[in-house]
This record gives C-alpha cells, sequence and structure tokens, in this order.
C-alpha cells in the first residue's frame, strides 16, 4: 500500500498550490480520502475529506472558499486545491485513508497514510 503526496512548496502569501496524492495497493474507489496537515508542535487536523464516489465533501471552517478537494478513481488520485495561502496554512500535508465517513476526523482510525509534503507559506 503506498500513498504518495506532492506539489508542496514554499510559497508567498495569497499564492496558490495544487497537493496530489497518489494512490496504489488497495481498491481506491473503496475508501474515503481525506487530507491532513501537522505543523510543528501541533496535532494532526484534518483539511478537508471526499466521499469514495466524490459525491460528498467536507471542509473545515478554515480553508473554506479557499481550499477544495477533489478526486479522480481512474488515476487513483486525490487532490487539494489551495488558493489565497496564508501563512497559518504552513504545515506538512498529508493524505489518507479511512473505510468509514464517521471517522474521517480521527487519525487513529485511518489504515493507511503518506509520508507527507511541506508547504511553506512566507513572504
Amino acid at each position: 500500500v503506498q500513498l504518495v503526496e506532492s506539489g508542496g512548496a514554499l510559497v508567498q502569501p495569497g499564492g496558490s498550490l495544487r497537493l496530489s496524492c497518489a494512490a496504489s495497493g488497495f481498491t481506491f474507489k473503496d475508501y474515503h480520502m481525506t487530507w491532513f496537515r501537522q505543523a510543528p508542535g501541533k496535532e494532526r487536523e484534518l483539511v478537508a475529506a471526499i466521499g469514495n464516489f466524490g459525491i460528498s465533501t467536507r471542509h473545515v471552517d478554515s480553508v473554506k472558499g479557499r481550499f477544495t478537494i477533489s478526486r479522480d478513481n481512474v488515476k487513483k488520485s486525490v487532490y487539494l486545491q489551495m488558493n489565497n495561502l496564508k501563512p497559518e496554512d504552513t504545515a506538512v500535508y498529508y493524505c489518507g485513508a479511512v473505510t468509514r465517513w464517521s471517522d474521517i476526523a480521527s487519525p487513529k482510525s485511518y489504515e493507511y497514510w503518506g509520508l507527507g509534503t511541506q508547504v511553506t507559506v512566507s513572504s
């Protein structure tokens, strides 16, 4: 099983990034997919989630209107479009796969995690 994130970078405030996560080794369409982030000294927190068929989505309040999660079940990938980035968005971003929608916000419920990609928002 592999989840491989990419797309992280150093970007100025107000800039945009698109993160990607490529999945392999499991039945991608059976899993809800999420993006979490973890800043130094802080707990891992949910950023956005998308249902296994891409119909249901959830974005936490701090990113609503700026970030958009999407997925492509043919390519077995999940994406996070991040616009109007702020310094407080600086963190390592991880994608995760979980089978129950009720568990999306609980990191302990996850079977699979990627290694993360660093996003730094700074002038």
